[in-house]
């Protein structure tokens, strides 16, 4: 068979948390609009870590640091990733809108794209919705555009931690060529 070899921990070369807070970010914002899942929320975290996105934005019922729940799956990320609570969706991606940033609802819409079909852009925010309700509708009129998943199963949605694993992970591609 192959020689790979499992690399231990000090193997991996990761940042302190000090040394990836200086590091520099990807152009992308992640915002969360009511998430209720304090593990779905930490997985966020995580993911956001993991490809450096710039921030995450916590809106409306999405709970905050600290917390424990959060911390089980986040491992740490609520404290190497910025993050901001807003109640708010609407101003903040008004606001990042003034502030140059293209806004995606991730959302099964009328009008929506697949996201192998979307465009490079230079700075995005990607707003991930309520595990139920998905993304507000206002939310979704105020945005610049709405970008799907596409799914081949009897399932119509995506777990929340899963759908941002897929896209940051787009995005951190397109972002970084």
């Amino acid at each position: 068979m192959g020689q790979n070899k499992k690399l231990k921990l000090e193997e991996l070369k990761r940042l302190d948390v000090d040394s990836y807070k200086k590091a520099k970010k990807i152009p992308l914002i992640v915002v969360l609009d009511n998430i209720r899942s304090l593990n779905n929320i930490g997985s966020v975290f995580r993911t956001a870590d993991s490809f450096a996105i710039e921030k995450i934005y916590l809106c409306g019922i999405t709970a905050c640091p600290p917390h424990r729940d959060i911390y089980k799956t986040a491992l740490g990320a609520e404290e190497s990733v910025t993050w901001e609570y807003r109640e708010s969706t609407l101003d903040v991606i008004r606001e990042l809108q003034a502030k140059g940033y293209k806004v995606a609802s991730i959302e099964q819409a009328t009008n929506s794209v697949e996201l192998s079909d979307v465009q490079k852009q230079t700075k995005i925010a990607v707003v991930l919705g309520n595990e139920v309700k998905g993304v507000q509708q206002e939310v979704i009129d105020a945005s610049d555009i709405c970008i799907e998943i596409a799914q081949y199963g009897t399932k119509h949605s995506l777990n929340i931690s899963v759908c941002t694993g897929i896209i940051v992970h787009h995005f951190s591609q397109m972002l970084r060529d």
